[in-house]
């Protein structure tokens, strides 16, 4: 148990310097919180909750991931370096698709009943 409650420590711990030190991680974070309020306005259903924070956990795990990467990358290669480069560009394009997805699943899930509630 005691190694259980040390691995949850080092998680948040990593969770915590995502969101001090990323921008896009607040971004993300506010973003989510923005979601979850027309949710909850929209009165989402038990699924549609599930889908949506599922995508929310998408999009944080894979900023998440991509910090990961780049201070891997600058630890074992500090200049510059093509191949350095590649991973930093290839992580950051996996955030990019997972946002991108984001907001499309967002738009499919809260936009009709949010237009309802506006314009009905």
């Amino acid at each position: 148990m005691a190694k259980f409650i040390c691995s949850l420590g080092v998680a948040f711990s990593g969770i915590g310097y995502a969101i001090r030190t990323q921008s896009h991680m607040r971004v993300h974070m506010i973003a989510a919180a923005a979601v979850c309020g027309l949710g909850w306005l929209v009165s989402l259903k038990p699924i549609e909750w599930a889908v949506i924070l599922l995508t929310i956990a998408v999009v944080f795990s894979a900023e998440m991931m991509n910090t990961a990467v780049e201070q891997a990358v600058d630890l074992a290669s500090p200049g510059i370096h093509p191949v350095a480069k590649i991973a930093k560009d290839v992580a950051a394009g996996a955030v990019l698709v997972a946002a991108i997805i984001a907001v499309v699943i967002g738009l499919l899930i809260i936009g009709p009943p949010l237009w309802r509630l506006l314009f009905a």
